[in-house]
């Protein structure tokens, strides 16, 4: 069995390794974990030891196939723990990922499977990321984001990019939720910030910070 340290590792080089062909730099890893270099150094031994990853010097870690299975289980887990909280507790979308962090490391494959059945198996999770199947297979969005798209264009927001507390109550404070609809109305040449409209009611400007985290299906 794996302990919750060695999951969250797996889980970080998963999410760094699907972003590049390379291998995980340690640096990277020991950002993403807020700890030093050194202890990712002796933890990649340890995962290297169980066979859940392979490091190469220069060229950084990446998951066996054993590795990724647990990286995938992991996320599924945590996933449809995020579904649950919001959609059978009614929590807000700002407010699950603590929680599900913690319920995440749960060992029971019934107790997933069952969780998965009992959500009508869903597919995404309240920030629009793609929830792992039970053989670690992920659908993701075609990623395009609204600082993409150009003045007169219009999409529909089907994920966040940044899941920071205060980036989703400000997301939700001006209506720009999953499903909602926008078009471009200006983009500012200085700064790339944008004149949008929302739901074809709603006018507001936005950052480019704030555009480009939002992932959109055109339309």
């Amino acid at each position: 069995m794996n302990t919750y340290t060695e999951e969250n590792y797996l889980k970080a080089i998963f999410k760094y390794g699907n972003k590049s062909k390379e291998g995980v730099s340690t640096n990277v890893i020991a950002d993403e974990l807020n700890t030093k270099a050194s202890s990712v150094t002796d933890m990649i031994k340890k995962l290297s030891d169980k066979k859940l990853v392979i490091y190469k010097k220069y060229h950084g870690v990446t998951l066996t196939e054993k590795g990724r299975k647990v990286a995938t289980s992991v996320i599924r887990k945590h996933r449809l723990w995020e579904v649950f909280l919001v959609d059978k507790l009614d929590f807000k979308w700002d407010e699950v990922h603590d929680i599900a962090e913690q319920l995440e490391h749960i060992q029971s494959d019934s107790l997933v499977e069952r969780l998965d059945a009992f959500l009508e198996h869903p597919e995404y999770d309240p920030h629009g990321d793609p929830i792992p199947d039970k053989n670690g297979n992920l659908q993701h969005h075609v990623d395009i984001r609204l600082s993409d798209l150009i003045k007169g264009e219009s999409g529909v927001i089907v994920g966040v990019k940044e899941h920071s507390t205060s980036y989703l109550k400000y997301l939700e404070s001006i209506n720009l939720v999953l499903g909602s609809s926008i078009q471009i109305n200006e983009i500012v040449e200085f700064d790339q910030s944008m004149s949008i409209l929302i739901n074809n009611k709603e006018n507001t400007n936005i950052s480019n910070q704030a555009s480009k985290n939002l992932i959109i299906k055109k339309l």
